[in-house]
């Protein structure tokens, strides 16, 4: 968990932005990191009867109170576990919630190549982070730690140099955010 509150409703907005109503067709979304389900409401108000949303969540708990909301939809698969022990499939857009300035440089490394090479052509990820969240973490980490929080916050830093085509800043969030809106670009960004 990365999260200080559940995100309001101008972030699941932000978030949401590129799950776009496609008549005639149907789109695949992935979202990562649901939580207890705040932008997962905002995702399944905008998908159409034959769109598809799968869900991975780590936490078997919020697993259980998405199904609750949710397990009624036959529109919606709920996987359990990381993000990285999941094969995934082909996305038309990739809904992350995961909390990167927590995780080393592999593993930022490994969930975006992941993630970036599940977008179908076209395709769009987008996630979030809290304005001032790395500085804080530089801030308060202790010496001996502070070095892999570097090492993670650069290789996000490239990442974002490489795929972000957009990035919105969402005062009306507590804390604000920004979102950055990703597409992929011709190879991986690290050799898997």
């Amino acid at each position: 968990m990365g999260a200080i509150a559940p995100s309001g409703p101008r972030l699941g907005r932000a978030l949401t932005r590129y799950v776009i109503p496609s008549p005639g067709s149907a789109r695949a979304v992935l979202e990562v990191g649901p939580g207890t389900g705040a932008v997962t409401r905002h995702i399944a108000g905008a998908l159409g009867r034959h769109d598809t949303l799968d869900l991975v969540e780590a936490n078997p708990r919020f697993v259980d109170l998405l199904q609750g909301a949710y397990g009624s939809d036959p529109r919606l698969q709920f996987r359990t576990g990381l993000v990285q022990d999941h094969d995934l499939g082909s996305y038309d857009t990739i809904v992350c919630g995961l909390p990167f300035a927590n995780f080393d440089a592999p593993t930022t490394a490994d969930i975006f190549d992941r993630l970036l090479g599940a977008l179908r052509p076209g395709g769009t990820l987008s996630f979030f982070g809290y304005v001032g969240g790395a500085r804080m973490r530089r801030t308060f980490t202790k010496r001996a730690g502070r070095e892999h929080v570097l090492d993670g916050q650069n290789t996000l830093r490239r990442i974002l140099e490489r795929h972000t085509f957009r990035t919105e800043l969402v005062l009306g969030n507590l804390p604000p955010a920004r979102v950055h809106h990703l597409a992929p670009v011709s190879a991986p960004v690290h050799p898997v």
